[in-house]
């Protein structure tokens, strides 16, 4: 042990006092290098700030999007699920077998997945579209000028702009004009 006075702590605080940057205090001024040096300093704490800020923002509408997407989804799952019990509706109805009671929870479940976006198509004298149509059969006729939706077999069914299932068609093609069946590789 060395010989002289102990270290107090009040010596090692002012030689921590003296090695750090002095700030100006009330009454002084900081040198212009500092004042320099602050300010840059500054300007690349607030920099960060704003690229945090902005990558949090892209963040958020990022799930956002997900979310909206993720739900576009599943609710296109669930009303696909449900095609099959429309058309089974659908064919009651044809039928004329359809009580009150089963007429009021058809009505009901058709408004309900109509508020969700499902919209059916496919009607007698439409156009023929392959995208949205199926053509199950197809025959000539000299009184079109171009293929149309001669009968609906089964509605078509679209959520939004999305296809859900085409619509189940027989084409009246006219006479002397390519197959509208052969392009889908029916004959």
């Amino acid at each position: 042990m060395s010989r002289g006075r102990p270290p107090t702590a009040g010596t090692d605080s002012r030689t921590a006092a003296n090695s750090a940057p002095s700030a100006p205090s009330g009454g002084e001024r900081a040198a212009p290098s500092q004042t320099a040096e602050l300010r840059a300093r500054l300007a690349e704490r607030t920099a960060d700030l704003q690229r945090v800020k902005a990558e949090y923002d892209n963040y958020r509408k990022r799930v956002r999007r997900d979310r909206l997407a993720v739900r576009e989804v599943a609710v296109a799952n669930v009303l696909r699920g449900l095609l099959p019990v429309l058309d089974t509706i659908a064919q009651v109805r044809e039928s004329g077998d359809m009580s009150e009671g089963c007429v009021a929870v058809a009505d009901a479940m058709e408004t309900r997945l109509a508020e969700l976006g499902l919209r059916s198509f496919g009607e007698p004298g439409e156009q023929f579209d392959p995208g949205r149509h199926e053509a199950l059969y197809q025959f000539r006729c000299d009184e079109v000028s171009r293929a149309l939706c001669a009968v609906v077999l089964r509605p078509g069914y679209l959520l939004g702009d999305q296809l859900l299932s085409p619509a189940q068609v027989v084409v009246a093609a006219p006479a002397g004009s390519p197959s509208p069946a052969a392009a889908q590789g029916l004959r």
